[in-house]
């Protein structure tokens, strides 16, 4: 998808200058005296009406200078547009408020905010929040105050962090972003993903949409147990792996793992191993397994065989719910080879033949499902 943002600030517009700080007296008190003494108002914002009373008179008894008053959501709406219009006029210069403000009227002449335990809002909120100040050409400031480090989670740290760092204007972009990461919803519209939902991951939550649409056009109901097709699941009992000594890095290996599990044809397969020897040399005999592994299962899955399972001397393969697999076929590779071949339960084939080494093995098994695609006619 395309995105375009709207990051250009009005004429004559400044940043406001945010800080955190852990609370304290004489920071408020400055903050609050600087604003009135250059002809401002500010906004005090203290998020508990049960205590906004004494908040306020704390205030008025701290700083002389100050006129305050008092507006959060549980007044009438009468008295709450008297409150509103006096701190319009000027007749106050300090409004102790809760989040009422949050989406309130322009009052240009208010350039200063102090917020109480910032660190219990979100993101956006803050952000928000700060843009009750700086409404006009004056330098606005925005503070932040905090309990003691050790009172507050990671995540309000965090929070904190990013609203200081992303003081330009147009920075809500950004700090929606930043939301995001930290609550673990992954990028907006990239693949790469952060956060918790890295434990999903992006492709599975695809797949698991396509199936909900496909149930939903089917007239089905999506069920919440979406059972998720990886493909027919394969255990041949051998080394099917890439070694540390012919890899030593971690992340490169898990790559790669992730890439030739992707691989959708024998063709992607075949330009994965030539890449890898070019890149760390001659493929050892662990990881020719692995591919000629992958291979059978891109082989079985649109047959529609559900798990395949082979030792040395015996294997058995299940069948999924649809399968390609014509039954007569399978009836008649029973009949013919009684001693081989067996059924268990209408979706389950065993066979018992000689697979002692590797090759035998591989061998073995692909004759078997040469047989099992054979033409019923025939």
């Amino acid at each position: 998808r395309d995105l375009s943002i709207i990051a250009t600030p009005p004429a004559k517009r400044l940043s406001v200058k945010t800080f955190v700080r852990q609370h304290d007296e004489a920071t408020t008190k400055e903050a609050i005296l600087r604003e009135i003494l250059r002809g401002g108002q500010v906004y005090y914002l203290h998020n508990e009406v049960k205590s906004i009373e004494k908040t306020a008179r704390e205030l008025a008894e701290a700083i002389p200078e100050a006129r305050v008053i008092v507006a959060h959501g549980q007044m009438s709406e009468r008295e709450l547009e008297r409150v509103m219009s006096d701190f319009y006029h000027k007749r106050f210069n300090v409004l102790v408020c809760t989040t009422i403000i949050e989406t309130g009227i322009d009052v240009p002449s208010a350039n200063t905010i102090i917020i109480d335990r910032a660190d219990k809002f979100g993101l956006a909120q803050l952000h928000q929040l700060r843009g009750r100040v700086g409404r006009s050409h004056h330098q606005a400031y925005a503070y932040l105050l905090t309990p003691p480090p050790k009172m507050m989670t990671k995540d309000a740290e965090k929070r904190l962090d990013a609203i200081s760092a992303s003081q330009d204007l147009g920075a809500g972009f950004m700090l929606a972003t930043h939301d995001l990461e930290i609550r673990g919803a992954g990028e907006l519209l990239g693949e790469e993903q952060s956060g918790q939902i890295e434990t999903i991951g992006f492709t599975l939550y695809m797949d698991m949409l396509e199936q909900a649409v496909k149930a939903m056009k089917a007239g089905k109901t999506p069920s919440d147990s979406l059972t998720i097709n990886a493909g027919t699941e394969v255990n041949l009992h051998i080394p099917a792996l890439i070694p540390d000594d012919y890899l030593p890095d971690v992340n490169s290996r898990l790559t790669l793992y992730k890439r030739i599990a992707s691989a959708e044809d024998d063709t992607q397969l075949k330009e994965l191993q030539v890449e890898m020897i070019d890149r760390f040399g001659l493929l050892p005999d662990q990881v020719k397994n692995l591919f000629r592994q992958t291979s059978l299962k891109l082989k079985l899955t649109p047959i529609g065989i559900a798990k395949l399972d082979a030792g040395e001397s015996s294997g058995r393969i299940e069948f999924a719910a649809e399968t390609n697999i014509n039954p007569f076929v399978l009836v008649r590779l029973v009949q013919s080879k009684p001693n081989t071949f067996r059924l268990e339960g209408g979706h389950t084939l065993r066979f018992n033949l000689n697979m002692s080494s590797i090759e035998q093995r591989f061998n073995q098994i692909d004759q078997v499902i040469t047989e099992l695609q054979k033409d019923p006619n025939l």
